[in-house]
């Protein structure tokens, strides 16, 4: 660009110079918001737009009207958006004042339709004072504001990963030495706004009190830090209304089951490890919810079950309640069906971005709360006592928004056609006046017709021209002097008259005037709904819970679902147990219960083996499920169970490796373990799928021995280790509480059918061979592998101890030929005791 700066450049340079430098600045401009410079070729590239050039300067830009769309995919990719509008009116000869409104980003999307009902979008920010880390997030849709410390690292970014904030700020100050894995990288900041005395004077100031007491957060000092610096982000830095934050909680890792990242991702709790495959997550199997509040709380309630056995049981007893009486069920659910998103409506409405729809699904939201408050009330449980004295009906204003708001209104504010009629006395008069005028216009365009005798002759209106009378040219020579020509058409000439000029100046008035007033009152009413924020927020809250409870009672109909007896014993048994999941998929095959049964005496560890796609995985997940399901407070899919109070959750399942950190399968495998036994106690459940798989023979059986036999002896745990490793079964002999089980197969025909029952005792058998028939490996090396494999179990070997390949290859395949190696035998250390299988210990010798 050369010259001089235009006076609207200068004010758009230095706008761009008051927002954060990474911010795309959308820049009102009549009906476009206009992007420019560098700002222009990245929206560009994001949005598929064209670039253009004007005077040099690049730009492109995006239809006022259709505006949401573009800035979703922008935030969407990642980028932070600042909404600079117009302030101002035009008039001749002055620059129209322009200021940034709000800056849009990952976390932070007031006024956008882009997050999913279902989830949360959470702000966060971390940091780390004496000697603990603070962490607060926040979602400004929702206004859920929790603020935690933890001393220790893995810890606090284990929680991290279970939020999954999309944008986290941190001091630029603190040097990280690593970030919590699977996030984007955090947002540096100036460090002072971490500073306590700051971060404790925002607070205070913002929730209007003297101390943090009240909300049972006042020793967090470190986690205050973090929530000052977040909600100063939020205010100044991204300029969000956060009127509607009333309250701060603190959140406390103690009262809920912990389950790492591998562990969320294995059981699949709400993403499926299938990106093609969303039906196959316990989210979805167990979401009967009627509102977007429940659905959010559900996937809440899911990540973090509790670890308190009164508060299990309070939630089971709703749902025991719930199920007692089906018709009281099924009031509640049509009740439910009738709420809108109220924690997001309340929000909107706080910030001043409700539309007139939105005030009407207020208004369709507040109705059923009395019959709901009722039916709380109704039911035999403290839960839904305490439900019942969190709704609050409000009556008042569901009658002002009622009285004042028509039915079905446009989304525009200030377009008019809001208001119900009689509402308001002077917009009454004015909309007369404007009925009066068109019935005027449609006489006066009759006289004129028939003055003329011109039959086509119209009065039309449009914004530029305001009101005229159109006649064809066909009939120009039939126009009456006092007709005033205005514009020319190819096929028609458009006249003014004096007496429709002044028409047109009282009808316009009228319009704009009550346009104006109908904003205003419309403004007036959002306002005094506003006043009620916390009370709607709290009532939205309970729903969720009411809400999440209901859904439960109806999946535990629907699927025969038992009340699980939450015990201190420690026992965990379940009679035909199910997989919650799998058992409600289309098109799978019927699905066989089994039992578990693991105690802290006779049965503390299994060792589960089996062929592949028996059903091993299936089985031990399943079990993961329902220990986590009755901790969540449902109903499970069994005939019985007992479930002792878990403190924690692991699994580590199937292989897979990490590129991005130049992990190996192995690797990660590895990690995965370590975790569990860093962090493993007695009162765990710890589900194991092949450990040591991704290693020679030697090694991974040695670690699977060692593993299986620290778990057991060391820490304690309640285990399900499902294994190829066959002397692993061993155990049982050595270990009082270790007990083999296996997943029954039959043979019939070289084929092997699977059972899905899981039977008592070990099995030193894979059916390798078999399974990879059905995977369509080719007949001759389905045949190769039988050959091999009895060769091997045979010790049929060459001299260097290998099976005979070369005899394949000179057509004598299944020629025996004789020994050439003995191989001496040799006394094994514990891994086995005297007198292993034949398969055992031929096993060993081909490794030698």
């Amino acid at each position: 660009m050369s010259g001089k700066l235009t006076p609207m450049m200068e004010q758009y340079q230095r706008i761009k110079r008051e927002i954060p430098s990474d911010a795309l600045l959308l820049f009102r401009l009549g009906d476009f918001y206009e992007m420019f410079f560098e700002d222009a070729r990245r929206g560009a590239e994001i949005l598929n737009l064209t670039l253009t050039k004007r005077n040099g300067t690049p730009m492109c830009g995006v239809p006022y009207h259709a505006a949401q769309g573009y800035m979703s995919k922008l935030v969407d990719a990642g980028c932070r958006v600042a909404l600079c509008e117009q302030t101002s009116e035009p008039k001749p000869g002055q620059i129209v004042e322009r200021e940034v409104t709000q800056i849009l980003s990952p976390g932070c999307t007031a006024g956008l339709e882009l997050t999913a009902p279902d989830q949360n979008r959470f702000l966060a920010a971390l940091t780390f004072q004496s000697g603990q880390y603070g962490f607060a997030f926040l979602d400004l849709t929702t206004a859920e504001f929790q603020v935690a410390e933890y001393e220790d690292w893995a810890d606090c970014a284990e929680e991290f990963q279970r939020i999954r904030p999309r944008e986290w700020i941190v001091s630029e100050d603190w040097e990280m030495e690593a970030y919590p894995e699977g996030l984007s990288r955090p947002l540096p900041v100036d460090g002072w706004i971490f500073e306590p005395a700051q971060a404790q004077l925002l607070l205070t100031e913002h929730f209007k009190v003297q101390s943090l007491d009240g909300f049972g957060c006042e020793d967090m000092a470190a986690g205050l830090s973090a929530a000052g610096a977040l909600l100063y982000y939020a205010r100044d830095i991204l300029r969000s209304n956060v009127g509607h934050l009333k309250r701060i909680r603190p959140h406390q890792m103690e009262e809920v089951l912990i389950m790492d990242a591998a562990t969320r991702r294995n059981l699949e709790l709400v993403d499926s490890l299938t990106a093609s495959k969303s039906n196959t997550t316990l989210l979805k199997a167990l979401d009967k919810t009627a509102t977007a509040m429940g659905a959010r709380q559900l996937r809440r309630w899911l990540l973090a079950p509790l670890r308190q056995r009164e508060s299990i049981c309070a939630r089971q007893l709703v749902v025991a309640r719930l199920l007692e009486e089906i018709d009281f069920l099924d009031r509640l659910s049509e009740g439910l069906k009738q709420i809108r998103d109220l924690e997001r409506l309340i929000t909107r409405v706080s910030q001043g971005s409700a539309n007139p729809r939105d005030l009407k699904s207020l208004q369709f939201s507040l109705q059923p709360l009395e019959s709901l408050k009722e039916l709380a009330l109704e039911l035999d449980s403290p839960l839904a006592k305490d439900f019942a004295e969190r709704i609050q009906p409000l009556p008042g204003l569901e009658k002002i928004i009622s009285e004042a708001i028509i039915d079905e209104p446009p989304v525009a504010t200030k377009e008019g056609g809001i208001l119900q009629d009689g509402f308001d006395p002077e917009v009454e008069t004015l909309r007369s006046a404007m009925r009066d005028g068109k019935a005027w216009l449609a006489e006066l365009q009759k006289k004129e017709q028939e003055s003329t005798g011109i039959k086509s002759l119209k009065i039309r209106f449009n914004q530029v021209f305001g009101y005229y009378i159109e006649v064809t040219k066909s009939h120009l020579d039939q126009v009456p002097e006092r007709y005033h020509r205005k514009q020319t058409l190819a096929n028609a000439e458009r006249y003014i008259t004096p007496e429709l000029k002044e028409m047109e100046s009282k009808i316009l008035g009228a319009e704009e005037r009550v346009k104006q007033l109908e904003y205003e009152r419309f403004q007036e009413i959002r306002d005094q709904a506003a006043a009620y924020t916390e009370s709607i927020q709290e009532t939205a809250r309970a729903l969720a819970e009411w809400d999440v409870l209901a859904g439960f009672a109806v999946v535990a109909r629907l699927h025969h679902y038992c009340r699980p007896d939450i015990n201190t014993s420690g026992k965990l048994a379940v009679e035909d147990g199910r997989h919650p999941v799998l058992e409600q998929l289309e098109g799978a095959e019927r699905f066989v219960p089994n039992d578990v049964h693991l105690n802290e005496e006779e049965c503390r560890c299994v060792i589960l083996t089996g062929p592949n796609m028996a059903g091993k995985s299936t089985y031990i997940r399943q079990v993961a499920l329902i220990a986590l399901m009755a901790q969540v407070g449902s109903y499970v899919p069994a005939a019985s169970a007992e479930v002792p109070v878990f403190d924690r959750i692991f699994t580590r399942v199937g292989a897979s490796d990490d590129l991005s950190r130049g992990q190996s399968t192995f690797m990660v495998e590895m990690n995965e373990t370590a975790n569990i036994l860093n962090n493993a106690t007695s009162q765990s459940l710890v589900i194991l799928d092949e450990i040591g798989r991704g290693t020679s023979t030697f090694d991974g059986l040695s670690i699977a021995w060692a593993v299986a036999e620290h778990l057991y002896s060391e820490i304690k745990a309640k285990t399900l280790f499902a294994t190829h490793y066959h002397e692993l079964t061993e155990l049982a002999a050595i270990l009082k509480g270790v007990k083999n089980y296996n997943v029954a197969v039959r043979e019939w025909h070289d084929q092997v059918i699977f059972l899905r029952k899981i039977v008592p005792g070990g099995t030193d058998k894979s059916y390798g061979i078999q399974v990879a028939r059905l995977a369509g490996l080719p007949k001759d090396v389905i045949e190769r592998s039988k050959e091999i494999l009895r060769n091997l179990e045979e010790q049929e070997l060459d001299a260097s101890g290998k099976p005979h390949l070369a005899a394949h290859r000179v057509g004598v395949g299944k020629k025996r030929r004789p020994r050439q190696k003995k191989i001496k035998e040799v006394p094994q250390m514990d891994l086995f005791r005297q007198g292993a299988s034949r398969g055992q210990v031929s096993e060993v010798r081909s490794q030698e």
